[in-house]
């Protein structure tokens, strides 16, 4: 049985930053797609604002040179794109002056009672800014609605800022602060494989659960984000938003339904919930890392500072953190996370380790009984693969061997998978916030983030050096073996 495509309501996307990075490699393809796939309805416009000095038909010849560039092999349609470029329009706007709002405001009075969406692909500065100017120049209507990208503040002092100055403009639930992982079609089946099978939520618990690992590997170096990345590091950079998104997933309890102030109020039970790391303990259960020189893609790559263009930093690019929640479902079962830049693949991945059997029934002849592992591929090859133990085939008595319950969406589907831009996008329309975060999940999320930041800082916790194209600092993989246990690493 198919998915049923159901078109939206008429809409107008206002993108700021419309000329931007996020813009060329996302949200335009996105929307494109939404367009092919026919989830749009008529009149729909997507209106590009920034301070560039654009017309209407040379932001449309940008568009059409992003979707060139960016789209796989046979996406690109001649007629579909001239559909596209047809519905786009572009205002020079400046944020921090009344330049152009007059002329966005004209175009968009041409479409008062469609939905109106503001996204804001911009610097986190400047959300205040343009969120006062919609204000000002009365662009809000019933049906407005804003998306935010990360970060939220870099502290939790200055995410209550910006929450407070977005929020002096927007209802809560017009604000739609936006994790693309969220979108993924994988953190989604996880919310399926918990929920509709009587298989796993009787084993999801203390009880029958050793320990999870989640991994967000990047083999990429800074990628021209020097200046951004420099002031963030990895722990605010991933694990503030993205890894605590995926902790929540995991940990959540059932919700009532999939009502989205339902699942995001179990989210952050667990955010809530997670055993504080401060200066007494962040030196156990944390490990900082930055990349040196090394090979990555088959050649050599320069290290983080030789990137950064000298100088000193002891800026992580790499973090692993042990985390625990204090509940009765995971009271005992550690949680360890790591993100990096410059390791030895790109993968993200949750894995569930089972624990061992009580007692086995087998003599030494029939080998090692392996922990089962669930393991939930998000990025390259999304899929979901369950170990087990079996039999080997053939006499001579009993052999036990671990074989994998493997399903590749790509294989099982034969469809193409969508970006999870493409869900969020049309999220928004639909006003559907179960995939976007609320505003006290970023708050609790910094309140624990806050005393892990203020924790290396007082106990002076230096980075540790790695290679590029490794799987970390040594000390990472002590912080899981300590324990007994390993980093699943096979990509």
């Amino acid at each position: 049985m198919s998915s049923q495509i159901i078109p939206v309501e008429p809409f107008d996307y206002v993108v700021f930053g419309g000329s931007g990075d996020l813009a060329e490699r996302k949200l335009l393809p996105a929307l494109y797609h939404r367009q092919i796939e026919g989830q749009f309805s008529e009149p729909t416009r997507i209106i590009g604002a920034s301070r560039s000095a654009l017309t209407h038909e040379e932001y449309r010849k940008f568009a059409q040179d992003a979707l060139k560039e960016h789209l796989k092999k046979g996406e690109y349609n001649e007629a579909e794109v001239a559909k596209f470029c047809e519905r786009l329009y572009y205002v020079p706007v400046d944020a921090r002056s009344d330049a152009g709002w007059d002329q966005l405001k004209k175009l968009l009075d041409e479409g008062k009672d469609r939905v109106r969406a503001f996204y804001l692909a911009v610097a986190p500065g400047i959300f205040g800014d343009i969120s006062q100017k919609i204000h000002d120049h009365k662009l809000i209507t019933k049906s407005t609605r804003i998306v935010v990208e990360k970060p939220i503040g870099r502290d939790l002092a200055s995410a209550l800022q910006l929450n407070d100055t977005i929020g002096k403009v927007f209802k809560e639930e017009q604000i739609f602060r936006i994790d693309h992982y969220l979108g993924k079609e994988t953190v989604q089946n996880l919310m399926a494989l918990r929920f509709a099978n009587a298989l796993y939520e009787p084993l999801w618990n203390a009880n029958h659960i050793d320990h999870v690992q989640i991994t967000v590997a990047e083999s990429v170096g800074l990628e021209g984000r020097a200046g951004y990345y420099d002031t963030a590091g990895a722990l605010r950079d991933m694990v503030q938003n993205h890894i605590m998104q995926l902790v929540c997933l995991v940990a959540m309890e059932v919700p009532s339904s999939m009502d989205s102030e339902a699942v995001r109020d179990e989210k952050l039970k667990v955010l809530r919930a997670l055993k504080p790391i401060d200066a007494s303990n962040v030196e156990q259960t944390t490990v900082r890392g930055q990349y040196r020189a090394g090979a990555s893609a088959g050649g050599p790559v320069k290290g983080y500072l030789e990137e950064l263009e000298g100088g000193v930093s002891n800026t992580e690019t790499f973090v692993a953190i042990k985390a625990e929640i204090n509940n009765w479902r995971w009271a005992g079962v550690p949680f360890y996370i790591r993100t990096g830049k410059r390791l030895a693949g790109r993968m993200s991945e949750i894995v569930i380790t089972f624990k061992s059997i009580p007692h086995s029934v087998f003599d030494q002849s029939a080998g090692r009984i392996n922990q089962n592992q669930l393991i939930i591929r998000l990025q390259p090859d999304e899929g979901v693969k369950q170990s087990l133990m079996i039999k080997d085939p053939g006499p001579g008595g009993m052999r036990l061997r671990e074989v994998s319950l493997d399903m590749s969406f790509a294989d099982s589907f034969q469809v193409r998978n969508p970006d999870a831009y493409e869900r969020l996008l049309m999220d928004v329309i639909r006003s559907n916030q179960t995939l976007f975060m609320r505003r006290d999940e970023v708050e609790a999320a910094w309140q624990w983030v806050d005393p892990i930041l203020k924790g290396w800082e007082s106990t002076g916790q230096k980075v540790q050096g790695y290679t590029a194209g490794t799987w970390g600092p040594s000390q990472s993989i002590a912080l899981i073996e300590r324990d007994g246990r390993t980093w699943h690493d096979n990509l």
